[in-house]
């Protein structure tokens, strides 16, 4: 990611596998940077997120989907804590608005190894990630504790 773009806005997501789900239903957190850089959380009906927020979350969703997926196919299984962070920003790049994310996987209890495996092959079968290659620059950050 270009430093010297200047991010104007970000949208954040925490991602996070339901263990009393049956159906396989994701709880993904959506939350803002105030410009005094606190973090703002939607948690209403009534607050409106950002499409940032909002593309975050439906990636977030996704991508945590995809890793179950690679995971099942390397016959392993996912940790109960497993958690997908976000983040989608917008960016002044010269006179162009573009968007770049971050994504930060935690995949507690796995050797390093096979999670950057799972979490790598994950973005390249993910239907968002595979629809924003080349698209946006994305930083893949993956941490086993």
């Amino acid at each position: 990611m270009n430093k010297l773009n200047k991010v104007l806005f970000t949208g954040k997501t925490h991602t996070t596998v339901s263990p009393t789900s049956t159906n396989g239903h994701v709880n993904v957190d959506l939350r803002t940077s105030s410009p005094g850089g606190e973090d703002l959380v939607f948690t209403g009906v009534a607050n409106h997120p950002t499409a940032e927020q909002l593309f975050a979350g439906a990636w977030s969703a996704c991508y945590i989907g995809a890793l179950g997926l690679v995971a099942s196919q390397k016959k392993v299984t996912l940790p109960d804590d497993l958690s997908v962070d976000i983040e989608i920003d917008l960016v002044l790049k010269g006179n162009d608005y573009v968007l770049q994310a971050r994504f930060d996987v935690r995949v507690p209890g796995f050797d390093q190894e096979t999670a950057e495996l799972i979490a790598h092959k994950a973005h390249e079968i993910c239907p968002y990630s595979k629809a924003t290659h080349n698209n946006i620059d994305v930083a893949l950050n993956v941490t086993t504790s």
